[in-house]
């Protein structure tokens, strides 16, 4: 496949959307979830690893041990480069006024953690999904496990669009992850380490349900999982997808749709 790292080490040709990667500066505040608290990984870090793989724009994601706190995202966001936009994680009052500043420097989504237990107010985190929407036409990205679906569903559908981080993390979830599909939500091939099965099986069913829908994400640095992300997981999408055209909506177009950036040449 084109996307394959060759021998002699040249960097791969595909150009790439990373829909998913988080920067842990020390600089800014950290606040330990669940007692976890991760290493530094700059943005000199994960532009080290990026740029051989053709990453060519991508999403910085707020993690747990972040908290509210977007001065980290806006300091990185101009370092990463004119490709990048933010998925920022906010205090349920947040005013309209700040949120139009955010989208000013380039957030793009609002996170809302449930896996790690970040925010459990479900009234106050609907309100600020749809006032982030109505304000700046911002998605909402979810870390769950799509298990829980069912339970989360009444107020899963009265939220703007959705995004599901990490494939939905568990095969008892992938049912209800592409009932969610099927109703207009999109899902990040990312984080192929969390989940409790291969990711081959979950990228071809989404992918025949709405190849539209489904970006790449590579979730580096991979705090917490078992391990981070490696360039063979590219393969393992294009092996899985065995679909040129399909590759290239995963790995780069239906990013340029979620995150409403404007077509670029290069791509």
């Amino acid at each position: 496949m084109t996307n394959s790292l060759q021998s002699n080490g040249k960097p791969r040709t595909r150009p790439l959307f990373d829909a998913h990667l988080h920067v842990i500066d020390p600089r800014f505040p950290l606040t330990p979830n669940q007692g976890y608290l991760p290493p530094p990984f700059t943005v000199a870090d994960y532009l080290a690893i990026a740029r051989p793989l053709g990453v060519q724009g991508g999403a910085l994601v707020s993690g747990s041990f972040q908290g509210f706190d977007q001065g980290y995202l806006i300091d990185a966001l101009p370092c990463l480069g004119p490709g990048f936009v933010g998925v920022a994680q906010l205090p349920l009052d947040t005013p309209a006024a700040e949120i139009r500043r955010l989208d000013a420097l380039g957030v793009r989504a609002l996170r809302f953690n449930l896996h790690r237990g970040v925010q459990s107010d479900w009234s106050g985190m609907r309100a600020l999904a749809w006032r982030a929407h109505a304000e700046a036409g911002w998605h909402c990205e979810l870390y769950l496990d799509a298990a829980g679906i069912p339970a989360l569903r009444p107020w899963l559908a009265v939220l703007p669009t959705l995004c599901i981080d990490h494939l939905g993390l568990t095969r008892a979830g992938l049912p209800h992850l592409l009932r969610l599909l099927d109703a207009g939500a999109w899902v990040k091939a990312s984080g192929f380490a969390r989940l409790d099965f291969p990711p081959q099986e979950a990228l071809i069913a989404l992918c025949r349900a709405s190849p539209g829908r489904v970006v790449f994400g590579s979730d580096l640095p991979g705090t917490r999982a078992p391990r981070p992300f490696d360039p063979a997981d590219l393969d393992l999408i294009a092996a899985a997808l065995g679909d040129e055209e399909l590759c290239r909506a995963v790995l780069w177009t239906n990013a340029q749709t979620l995150y409403r950036l404007a077509p670029r040449g290069a791509a």
